[in-house]
């Protein structure tokens, strides 16, 4: 916990021990690449900053993306006191401590106190209610940063009295540029190291970031660092990156915000037919390390709402990838998600099997429940028979065609429709099934 600056060793950032994407984070807005829609000059965001009238706010963004620069810039700015949280290391006694001075100020000199809570998300409710009643009563001004929705992970009653601004990931030429200023940066950055990168090593540090700008500046550090120096000067081409970057940082958190939006888009690729878009989804999860069974499941989930009978071999493909799974594990189980996918992507769709079981839910839950009909139940008492259990009973094999002319729903609900198959697919054959026996059934009430 800071007072007056997010970082009280701020001397120590210029350092040359620092991470470089300390050293050079960018200490004023002309320094800030990136986020123009928010803080471009006469933006609202960036005009309430500068004139030193901040409201409280959530800052929504990914890793990288300029929340803790965008705090310290506003530490450095306002007139207001101000203080920084860690969620992960703040307790709620250092909360009430400083809710408490920062009442005392105000009602002593009429100041501000502006609370900075990095990674707001992992407060719990009774820390994040902790912050409540000052924010109400004005003494202090809340900015909360979070890689997760706040619309799931901050308090309902503190959200309301907040404005969430949502950061983008940065685009690869804004990485680009960061890169390059870190490069020609003699002060702060790697100026004085006397290292050529090349074009192309720029632009795969780029892609792997991901729209991180801190991810970036990592690896490029991490490149020039272990460049071999010739001459007295280094050079770092694209096996060098390569190299030093091992594996790609995918943007996926499986608890959190990119989790359910992956999911989402997969569900529905499938559900638009549209096969390359499901298998991009699907890899993006497999290779970012989500639980290949955790897939699995959606997939069967998903075969059985968004096909159901339309193709009833979907349920099987979708189990059999479930199988191929437990039997040879990954990475080789991966093509067996894919096939899956692509399967049930370019099945017919129908969710009438999902809609009939909602609609039957919906009657089982709000409708008094009721009794099943005497000539269907089991009699295998004689007081049972006595009281007519099975009575009027009709033996479907014993009728022309198999189908009896008897209703098998409550004597309340009878003629109610659940299940209406659609006309693609196996549905087809299915609805010509149902509206040929129900008119047997017709001719035979006649």
């Amino acid at each position: 916990m800071a007072d007056g600056s997010l970082f009280p060793d701020e001397p120590a950032l210029t350092r040359a021990g620092a991470p470089l994407a300390d050293r050079i984070r960018p200490r004023t807005f002309d320094e800030l690449v990136g986020q123009e829609e928010l803080l471009a000059p006469g933006k609202p965001l960036r005009e309430a900053i500068e004139r030193d009238l901040l409201q409280s706010i959530i800052l929504w963004g990914p890793p990288g993306t300029g929340k803790t620069t965008l705090a310290r810039i506003i530490a450095d700015t306002t007139k207001a006191r101000f203080v920084s949280f860690s969620a992960v290391l703040s307790g709620i006694k250092e909360i009430r401590e400083v809710m408490s001075g920062a009442e005392r100020l105000r009602a002593a000199t009429g100041r501000r106190t502006i609370v900075f809570i990095d990674e707001i998300h992992r407060f719990n409710k009774a820390q994040q209610d902790a912050f409540l009643p000052r924010v109400e009563a004005g003494d202090i001004v809340l900015i909360g940063a979070t890689t997760e929705n706040p619309s799931f992970e901050v308090n309902a009653a503190l959200l309301s009295r907040s404005k969430v601004f949502v950061l983008r990931a940065l685009t690869a030429e804004e990485v680009r540029l960061i890169l390059s200023r870190a490069l020609g940066d003699t002060e702060r950055g790697l100026g004085t190291t006397h290292t050529r990168v090349d074009d192309e090593a720029l632009e795969a540090i780029a892609l792997y970031a991901n729209g991180d700008a801190r991810a970036a500046l990592n690896l490029l550090e991490l490149s020039v660092a272990s460049a071999p120096t010739v001459d007295g000067s280094r050079r770092v081409d694209v096996a060098r990156v390569e190299e030093a970057a091992q594996r790609r940082a995918l943007l996926y958190d499986k608890s959190g915000e990119e989790h359910y939006n992956i999911i989402s888009a997969l569900h529905k690729s499938m559900r638009n037919s549209d096969p390359d878009a499901a298998v991009y989804w699907l890899a993006r999860m497999v290779e970012a390390g989500e639980d290949p069974l955790y897939i699995a499941r959606r997939l069967v989930r998903f075969a059985s709402e968004d096909i159901g009978n339309a193709d009833p071999q979907a349920l099987a493909v979708a189990v059999a990838a479930k199988d191929a799974l437990h039997f040879i594990g990954m990475p080789e189980g991966n093509t067996a998600l894919a096939q899956a996918a692509i399967y049930l992507a370019t099945a017919p769709k129908s969710n009438a099997v999902y809609e009939a079981y909602t609609r039957a839910a919906a009657d089982a839950e709000h409708d008094v429940a009721q009794p099943v009909p005497l000539h269907l139940r089991n009699a295998p008492t004689r007081l049972m028979k006595d009281l007519a259990y099975g009575k009027g009973y009709k033996y479907a094999h014993d009728e022309e065609d198999a189908i009896a002319d008897m209703s098998c729903l409550p004597t309340a609900l009878e003629g109610r429709k659940y299940y209406d198959p659609r006309d693609r697919g196996f549905e087809r054959e299915i609805k010509r099934r149902l509206d040929a026996w129900a008119e047997i059934k017709r001719k035979r009430r006649g």
